[in-house]
């Protein structure tokens, strides 16, 4: 393996080749399979130049260990996720690195029931397990490879996600030339819209911007066909299809809190007194939101193996990251975040309120966020320990995911990068104004360190 870990929080994930090669996947291969146990792993990949080779070591590793694989080439993430429930697989691996430039690549793996192995449960047994080398001789392989798809599966599937009838609208959809676009293809002519299509064809090196709808220049196509086709709304995917960014009709973006509160409406309306997380990034306008629509509003970790694991042991229905992950409960086994069920949430959302989005979303505005800003600083622990202390007064701290402080008309949360020595900085207030004084305070605070 190389010397820069590519074992990450959540996945696995290097630059192609420097950190990552066919080797080392072939090596996760094996080591993967020993981990899950599993009779049968499913294996999908994105559409990077070299996804092919790095899914076809990777396979060779799962079959050499006597492992079956079934082959789903060509998907999004969300549609492993699918896949590893509907054939009742003991796991899989998607061959993707989401957003990142089209250099990366790496592998989001999961086991049975698509529960996520990320670092504190699972990724760091299976880099241990990794083979110091690759057999200098070919094993037999004792597994079989089995190509199949399930897009029409997957699509039925899909449209659960819908709590009422399609809206006949116009849409401006950017799938950022990742992944989408292939599931997309297959549900679009199933739905009563006039799309303004932007970036459809797959291609790993990401030509037009990157496959990041979280960064604001990354929207400017989308945000100029919305405002050209007069669209309803427009829709951002990232690379491998699990997150959605979202546009109103005016070409303003919404933030994935403010929408979360909305997706949760329906659901409640549904199942009223059940519980929605939400990240504890998200808007003060969140909790309330669920909690006037008649459910329990719950505080959680960033990060999708923790919103998860919590989702299945708090039973709640929903959940939604300032990240643009949206978690649906699509069963009592699946429990998946999946960017084109919220597409889809969305629509039915907008053809029940009969609403322009804009309108739906104005009053959650209610209070001002500063954003996620990143400062390097040095001895973080320290730091945090030391602004911790200054805040002692405040109406709650917490270290839930880095230091969360919150004042009766204000809050902040700092939490640590995992790969790099830099803080980052969420702030929210109940003005303008004093959203920005109280960022300029806490980033002079951290510049002067601990």
């Amino acid at each position: 393996m190389p010397t820069v870990s590519i074992f990450k929080a959540y996945d696995i994930r290097g630059v192609v080749p420097g950190e990552l090669t066919a080797a080392d996947a072939y090596g996760i291969g094996r080591a993967t399979a020993r981990f899950l146990g599993a009779a049968a792993l499913a294996v999908g990949r994105d559409a990077r130049s070299h996804s092919p080779e790095l899914a076809a070591a990777l396979m060779r590793g799962i079959t050499d260990e006597g492992v079956d694989v079934i082959d789903l080439s060509l998907i999004a993430t969300p549609m492993l996720y699918f896949a590893v429930e509907h054939l009742n697989l003991g796991g899989g691996v998607m061959v993707t690195a989401s957003h990142n430039p089209g250099r990366y690549n790496g592998f989001k793996i999961c086991r049975e029931r698509a529960i996520p192995v990320g670092g504190e449960t699972g990724l760091q047994e299976i880099e241990a397990l990794v083979p110091k080398r690759v057999p200098a001789a070919a094993v037999t392989p004792a597994g079989s490879v089995q190509a199949r798809s399930l897009l029409r599966e997957y699509i039925a599937h899909v449209r659960s996600a819908a709590t009422g009838p399609m809206p006949a609208l116009v849409v401006a959809i950017d799938c950022g030339n990742g992944m989408a676009g292939v599931a997309l293809e297959a549900l679009l002519p199933e739905l009563p819209l006039k799309v303004e299509r932007l970036y459809f064809e797959p291609d790993g090196t990401f030509p037009n911007h990157e496959a990041d709808p979280l960064k604001r220049e990354n929207l400017a196509d989308l945000i100029a066909a919305v405002r050209r086709s007069r669209a309803a709304l427009g829709v951002a995917f990232d690379g491998d299809a699990d997150r959605a960014v979202f546009v109103d009709e005016t070409g303003e973006p919404v933030s994935s809190d403010l929408v979360t509160a909305l997706l949760a409406r329906p659901r409640l309306r549904a199942a009223p007194g059940a519980r929605v997380l939400f990240d504890l990034r998200s808007s003060r306008a969140t909790a309330e939101e669920i909690r006037a629509a008649g459910g329990v509003p719950e505080m959680c970790r960033v990060g999708h193996s923790f919103i998860k694991a919590r989702m299945r042991e708090s039973g709640a229905i929903f959940a939604g990251e300032l990240s643009g992950h949206f978690y649906f409960r699509f069963s009592e086994r699946l429990i998946a975040d999946d960017g084109i069920a919220a597409f889809v949430a969305l629509l039915s959302v907008l053809g029940q309120e009969k609403k322009p989005f804009s309108q739906l979303v104005a009053p959650l505005r209610r209070y001002t966020a500063s954003g996620e800003i990143n400062r390097r600083a040095q001895k973080i622990p320290e730091l945090l320990d030391a602004i911790e202390a200054e805040h002692r007064g405040a109406a709650d701290v917490s270290r839930l995911d880095g230091l969360l402080v919150s004042y009766p008309d204000w809050w902040f949360n700092l939490r640590p990068s995992n790969t790099e020595p830099v803080l980052r900085l969420n702030l929210e207030a109940a003005t303008a104004a004093d959203m920005r004084r109280h960022c300029d305070e806490l980033l002079a605070r951290i510049e002067r360190g601990a």
